[in-house]
């Protein structure tokens, strides 16, 4: 199967929270779309990897992408080292996206810049021929994603691109309390982090509402990117 888009995320959730809505509005225009989670999020204060490899689950059925995957990296420990690097590259080249969706380029948790660079990284070293790997049996082929952008998670960044949304956040929302576990529930015991106060479960559409109103548009979810993005024409542009 051929992707247009694999999002990836450090954890599971990742992807729902930084760019679900946009995921959504490219499957409603018939676009394939797949998730690649590189932990289980072991190391999430409240459930467990179990619990989370359900609520992924979930989630991606609601958003309906066409496949998701987990590569089981450790969680908190996972470098941008050659190993990794592969096992991210195996995964470009089998679904060949026109473009990939990844963690922000700084953030409070440590594996989400991680996993920004570790992932960039893979794209491009998946375009280079010299670097041979191997699936189910077979050599694959070179590929290089055509851009890769950087979704906003905890962080206020400044979007390079926003992406009009509107229409598309009630799925967004959905999908994120998929994980049930993660995030406000007014009668959990257990810890609190800070995910799971309605504060943060508000703040998905407030934010949304803010880029929105910053382009002219509902709602808007905001990607960076490590280069520039080119178009035909300054009519492309909204």
């Amino acid at each position: 199967m051929k992707l247009d888009i694999l999002a990836i995320g450090a954890h599971p959730d990742d992807v729902e929270l930084g760019c679900s809505a946009t995921i959504a509005k490219e499957i409603e225009k018939g676009r394939k779309v797949g998730i690649l989670d590189l932990t289980r999020g072991e190391l999430g204060t409240r459930g467990t990897a179990e619990i989370r490899d359900k609520e992924a689950k979930a989630a991606a059925d609601i958003l309906g992408v066409s496949i998701r995957e987990n590569l089981e990296f450790s969680d908190g420990f996972f470098v941008n080292n050659v190993a990794h690097q592969l096992e991210i590259i195996k995964v470009i080249r089998k679904y060949k996206p026109a473009l990939v969706l990844c963690n922000a380029i700084d953030d409070r948790h440590i594996d989400h810049g991680k996993g920004a660079k570790l992932v960039a990284d893979a794209c491009f070293l998946s375009g280079l021929r010299k670097i041979e790997t191997i699936y189910n049996g077979n050599a694959q082929e070179a590929w290089r994603p055509k851009n890769v952008f950087h979704y906003i998670q905890w962080k206020n960044l400044s979007p390079d691109v926003v992406v009009d949304v509107t229409g598309f956040m009630d799925k967004k929302v959905a999908s994120v309390k998929a994980y049930a576990s993660q995030i406000f529930d007014e009668n959990s015991q257990e810890p609190e982090t800070p995910i799971s106060s309605s504060n943060f479960l508000e703040s998905i559409t407030y934010r949304a509402k803010d880029l929105g109103r910053l382009v002219g548009a509902e709602y808007g979810e905001g990607f960076n990117v490590s280069r520039y993005v080119a178009v035909d024409s300054l009519f492309d542009l909204k």
